[in-house]
């Protein structure tokens, strides 16, 4: 699991370092610039990974889940949420039930 941490703070500082660059020639850069379509790839791509896997196709929800992955820490970075945030809020769920946690959160 450390590996796989490594991996994307590696990429969170890759898809950073294009923020500003030119949205021409850099998909990175587009994706900050446009949250709606960071929103929609990472949609699709995260129903790609969930048909993969509903067709027991492994490679298919490994090679989808890298790009689902992609492209949340693209949104991330457009919408300003650190991966730091993300740890906290998952370790305020630690040594909860999945059923207590969301009904902590109330009505939507």
């Amino acid at each position: 699991m450390i590996r796989f941490a490594a991996v994307v703070q590696r990429l969170s500082e890759v898809i950073e370092s294009r923020r500003g660059a030119d949205v021409t020639t850099s998909w990175s850069a587009k994706l900050i610039a446009d949250r709606p379509l960071a929103a929609k790839k990472l949609a699709e791509e995260a129903v790609e990974t969930a048909l993969a896997a509903a067709l027991n196709d492994r490679a298919g929800v490994i090679a989808e889940s890298a790009d689902m992955i992609y492209h949340w820490l693209a949104l991330l970075a457009g919408a300003g949420v650190s991966l730091e945030e993300i740890a906290e809020a998952l370790e305020g769920r630690e040594g909860r039930s999945g059923v207590a946690e969301k009904a902590s959160r109330g009505p939507k």
